[in-house]
């Protein structure tokens, strides 16, 4: 079997080592060009590529999907199937028609649900208990193709979006070969999506890192965690900023331990701030910061920033966006 592999960051690495590990032969890999990183922006390759240079596979960065040269490329290929995941392009129907079997996504969701550029991120910030990976025939639209297989996966109350990345790029690249393997045997029937559950998962951008104090404890909670590791929740306290990376909702029981002005500050104020915690009022509920970054900062602790840090009761947290 002759597979064409498209994909770029981390969470596709996976996949394309089962497909290595598989009786597959992986004649050609696509991935996006290479982007300038770091502080230095110097010129990086992605995994991906890192990855499909030490397996010696031919390796093509197009500009253009559509571009004659990658359309070349690909007829060279013969692939049988393309698989794609985390690939970050819309495929244009030439390339979706190339391949005899067609071309197969490993997407981040149990679809129709949370269609688009960040589904793992949209489901920890939404608070869901699990979520999962399908593996889909990709038609013209965003997510909208055919299903043939997925795999449930629960959503801790401490896991991070980067967390679950981790888990469903390994469940997915494991997914994906059992499912290639029945499809191309002829024995896997693709079922239509369910338009009227679809449901979508736009690309996040730095400015959905803000925090909202009006917002309940729960629901910012949650929002920090989808939002690691990137872009990062963040607020300003008395004018300097703070990325939130890690949080504890108060819970009714552990409210006798805090000042008496709790629940009667306006959200975003301190609340409490001790040797370990720095505790911020919400529009329900309280929120227990432990591990901050100040701004041009390495992340720590809350225990390590109090310790050099007049932090008191009664300071804000807010302010305008960036």
């Amino acid at each position: 079997m002759r597979v064409v592999f498209m994909g770029t960051p981390e969470f596709a690495v996976p996949t394309l080592q089962h497909l290595v590990n598989s009786e597959c032969s992986v004649v050609g890999v696509v991935c996006q060009p290479d982007r300038p990183s770091g502080r230095g922006k110097k010129i990086q390759f992605g995994p991906v590529k890192t990855f499909a240079l030490a397996q010696n596979f031919p390796i093509v960065q197009p500009d253009k999907m559509k571009a004659p040269t990658l359309l070349e490329t690909l007829r060279s290929w013969n692939p049988d199937v393309i698989v794609v995941a985390a690939f970050g392009r819309i495929l244009p129907q030439v390339i979706l028609d190339l391949p005899p079997k067609g071309c197969l996504n490993v997407h981040g969701s149990l679809l129709p649900k949370y269609r688009g550029a960040a589904p793992i991120q949209w489901a920890v910030i939404n608070g869901e208990p699990e979520t999962g990976v399908t593996i889909m025939v990709m038609d013209a639209g965003l997510d909208t193709g055919a299903i043939l297989d997925h795999a449930v996966m629960p959503i801790s109350k401490e896991d991070t979006a980067g967390d679950v990345a981790v888990r469903m790029a390994e469940i997915g690249g494991g997914l994906l070969v059992s499912t290639l393997k029945k499809w191309m045997a002829g024995t896997m029937v693709a079922r239509p999506q369910n338009e009227s559950e679809a449901t979508l998962a736009p690309l996040l951008k730095k400015e959905d890192g803000f925090l909202d104090w009006n917002q309940p404890a729960a629901i910012l909670a949650h929002r920090i965690r989808g939002l690691s590791p990137w872009p990062g929740g963040y607020t300003f306290v008395e004018g300097e900023r703070w990325g939130i990376w890690k949080v504890h909702v108060v819970e009714p029981n552990e409210v006798s331990a805090l000042p008496s002005k709790i629940g009667v500050s306006l959200p975003g104020t301190i609340v409490g701030v001790t040797n370990h915690a720095i505790h911020v009022q919400t529009g329900n509920g309280v929120l227990c910061l432990l591990e901050i970054q100040p701004a041009n900062k390495k992340r720590m602790a809350v225990t390590q920033y109090v310790t050099g840090h007049h932090i008191v009761e009664g300071m804000q947290c807010g302010g305008i966006p960036e």
